[in-house]
């Protein structure tokens, strides 16, 4: 097995284990308490799905960096040398109110570009894991959406606004309403972007800097299952740029200008 492909296979079972943590207190009577604001929730479960997660990774990659949501300390992307970006539970205020729409994530990167990458929905029966040859689901490969006409594309509006930038997502609703045929959040960047990956989606959007964990490992998915992600500049995205903008690749330019048009609409 080759070095993409371990670390595939460990992603996958990394993601999987700290998931079936999660879901052990899933619809449970849990403890919840908050961050930076009465929305930014964690519990009990985000802690101890990441400690399992870092334990499985420690099995085979002792000496690779480690960078979780619960980790404040270990933050930011190394852009030299091998490392985990890891997301116990995306979609923690799904989680707490018994929807089905939250993840666990893990991406490999290498000197900051993610290589291999697995997110597990466990509430939904859904693992998708991506290495150097594609994306699947389950097992089975997927791709993109073919839709090539932005009046039939489903957008998102995805990572968060906190409550004193809402006039840009209310921008980013606008922008998405005009050009394309409807709207869909889900509270979940990484099963957002497994949806773009999958075709069920055409798009997502954000003007936002956003966390790593909860982008790098849906970002790989998308690119290997033949989309396009970019900065709100159309350059590559990277871990540390400003914006989000993931499409299908047919009408990409649409799905920037949409992302665009947030700043432009405040």
């Amino acid at each position: 097995m080759n070095d993409i492909a371990s670390r595939a296979a460990m992603a996958e079972r990394a993601a999987e284990e700290g998931a079936a943590v999660a879901l052990e207190y899933f619809r449970s009577d849990i403890a919840v308490e908050t961050k930076e604001s009465k929305t930014d929730f964690v519990t009990r479960a985000d802690r101890e799905a990441q400690q399992r997660v870092e334990e499985v990774l420690e099995e085979e990659f002792p000496d690779d960096e480690v960078v979780g949501e619960e980790d404040r300390e270990r933050s930011a992307v190394p852009e030299e040398g091998a490392a985990w970006v890891i997301d116990p539970i995306d979609g923690t205020n799904n989680f707490v109110r018994g929807l089905r729409i939250w993840a666990t994530s893990v991406a490999a990167v290498v000197d900051g570009e993610p290589v291999a990458a697995a997110t597990a929905m466990p509430a939904l029966g859904d693992t998708y894991v991506s290495d150097a040859d594609g994306t699947y689901r389950n097992g089975d490969r997927v791709a993109v959406s073919d839709r090539t006409d932005p009046e039939t594309f489903s957008v998102v509006p995805t990572i968060w606004w906190s409550r004193d930038r809402r006039a840009e997502y209310t921008a980013a609703a606008r922008e998405i309403l005009e050009r394309f045929a409807d709207m869909r959040r889900f509270g979940c960047a990484q099963a957002t972007m497994a949806m773009v990956a999958d075709g069920t989606l055409e798009g997502a959007i954000t003007n936002v800097v956003t966390n790593p964990w909860d982008t790098v490992a849906g970002v790989h998915m998308v690119r290997q299952a033949g989309g396009v992600v970019t900065d709100l500049e159309g350059d590559r995205w990277r871990h540390d740029d400003r914006g989000l903008v993931v499409s299908n690749g047919t009408a990409h330019e649409e799905v920037l200008a949409a992302a665009r048009g947030i700043d432009d609409g405040v």
